[in-house]
């Protein structure tokens, strides 16, 4: 009886994990195919196409906002990996970075008028000092915070991120008032850059992956390669069998914040860019949703982390659309707890001390 009910677990985490997962794209798609849905209206008739373009229009729009996340997962995913404490302050980090962005579009001379080429410099450098703050700000986190509460209780360290969070929320408070801003739309965001089988690709689009793609390659390549990134393995590992090895473990852990608050810096500028406007608060729904991604892929997992953020993209961008946007928090966190039902360890493993 053990076995055949072991058997069934095996199964239902297999095959009903691509169930849960292709459920809302499986049905939206055969409803356009077969019921259709209404593209434009002429004349005052609407026009009604049976077609998959509103499908791969959800796609795309999904997975660019996915990429947003995937980026600031990273940084948590990093985190715990290393010393396992979720960084509820990295999400203030990435509103920070969004806020450090646009303030260096005017010293730049960054503008609506800016040519193309001076704008690309421009975006280069900004996307440079801001990944550079973004990340400093949070290895000065690592060492104010966490590293003195390093052999404390694991709640001291989590309610000091906590308090570090609001710390954070109340400098964007007072740095651009409580209330959104619009920023110049410096890449024209919503215009179509090109269209592929009926489904326009928008510039913001495109952004998305132009940075995200190169940046999580790169830190594939670095975590994999490079010695250091090496040390940060082992450190994850086992921290005192990597001290014992010669391993500099509080430079190793400080260097991991640094490359988190890093992509959070680049998040944050592609996201002002992306959705052209930005908020003190912004940091706190994205957080939740980015942490919310790395579980979903697997705690500590860079790839699941990404897998993660994808996913979620696509989720929020159908839940949106077709059920309503006040569904698509119930909707994510729906397909979160179904997930980690059939999938406890994440679409990818876990690669924490206790996963092996």
């Amino acid at each position: 009886m053990a076995r055949v009910l072991a058997v069934i677990r095996k199964f239902a985490g297999r095959w009903g994990l691509i169930v849960a997962l292709a459920a809302l794209p499986v049905y939206y798609g055969a409803t356009d195919l077969f019921n259709g849905y209404q593209a434009a209206v002429v004349a005052g008739h609407p026009v009604i196409h049976h077609d998959l373009s509103k499908l791969g229009f959800n796609f795309a729009e999904g997975l660019s906002d996915g990429a947003i996340w995937a980026l600031i997962a990273i940084g948590y995913t990093l985190v715990y990996g290393i010393i396992e404490l979720i960084n509820f302050a990295h999400g203030d980090v990435f509103m920070l970075g969004s806020f450090t962005a646009v303030g260096l579009w005017a010293p730049l001379g960054l503008g609506l008028t800016t040519g193309p080429l001076g704008l690309a410099g421009g975006l280069l450098i900004t996307l440079i000092v801001t990944m550079v703050t973004t990340g400093s700000l949070n290895v000065l986190i690592e060492r104010v915070a966490y590293r003195p509460l390093r052999k404390a209780p694991k709640l001291a360290p989590l309610i000091t991120a906590v308090g570090f969070s609001f710390i954070l929320q109340n400098i964007g408070l007072l740095w651009q008032g409580g209330s959104q801003h619009s920023v110049d739309d410096l890449i024209g965001a919503q215009t179509t850059a090109f269209t592929i089988v009926g489904v326009p690709i928008l510039r913001g689009y495109l952004l998305s992956f132009v940075v995200m793609i190169p940046l999580v390659i790169l830190l594939s390549w670095f975590v994999t390669r490079t010695r250091a990134g090496k040390a940060m393995r082992a450190t994850a590992q086992d921290p005192e069998a990597a001290r014992l090895m010669g391993i500099n473990t509080n430079a190793t852990i400080s260097l991991t914040f640094l490359l988190g608050g890093m992509l959070a810096g680049a998040a944050g500028l592609v996201y002002a860019l992306y959705q052209t406007n930005i908020w003190y608060f912004q940091g706190f729904k994205a957080g939740l949703i980015a942490f919310t991604a790395a579980v979903m892929g697997g705690i500590g997992n860079i790839r699941g982390a990404v897998l993660g953020g994808l996913i979620i993209g696509v989720i929020q961008s159908l839940s949106d659309s077709r059920i309503g946007p006040q569904w698509t928090e119930a909707v994510v966190f729906g397909y979160l707890i179904a997930i980690m039902v059939l999938r406890p360890r994440g679409l990818l493993g876990e690669e924490t001390r206790e996963a092996g």
